[in-house]
């Protein structure tokens, strides 16, 4: 069976692409959920059962490997797979975002519901 190309992946979902970001050092899985949520402002927070299917998930397709733990916990880390859909990613959303910038000052401006920074845009 042929190698998965990392574009082949794309888009990640949000909760995926914040469990790979929270990352960056080696984490169990409840530090994951404290870091996701943290890192998203609490706008994502995982349950253990969504967390542990994405972890499965996740390494099943070598984005993340599983670490030696501390006992009955499990630690994970990035895999240079999980670094490059990350970056991927991460180049997928800037271009959609830079792409929308002239529209989104005509779709935002008075809406009242979202005050846009003007600079921002």
């Amino acid at each position: 069976m042929a190698k998965k190309s990392a574009e082949s992946f794309l888009p990640l979902t949000q909760a995926t692409y914040y469990i790979l970001i929270s990352l960056t050092e080696p984490l169990h899985g409840y530090g994951i959920m404290q870091k996701v949520e943290e890192m998203s402002g609490g706008e994502v927070r995982l349950g253990p059962g969504t967390l542990y299917g994405a972890l499965s998930k996740l390494e099943k397709d070598k984005a993340i490997e599983k670490l030696d733990g501390d006992g009955r916990r499990k630690v994970y880390q990035l895999s240079d797979f999980g670094k490059e859909l990350i970056r991927l990613d991460y180049l997928r959303m800037a271009k959609t975002l830079e792409a929308s910038k002239p529209y989104l000052k005509h779709f935002l401006k008075g809406s009242g519901t979202y005050e846009a920074d003007e600079k921002s845009l």
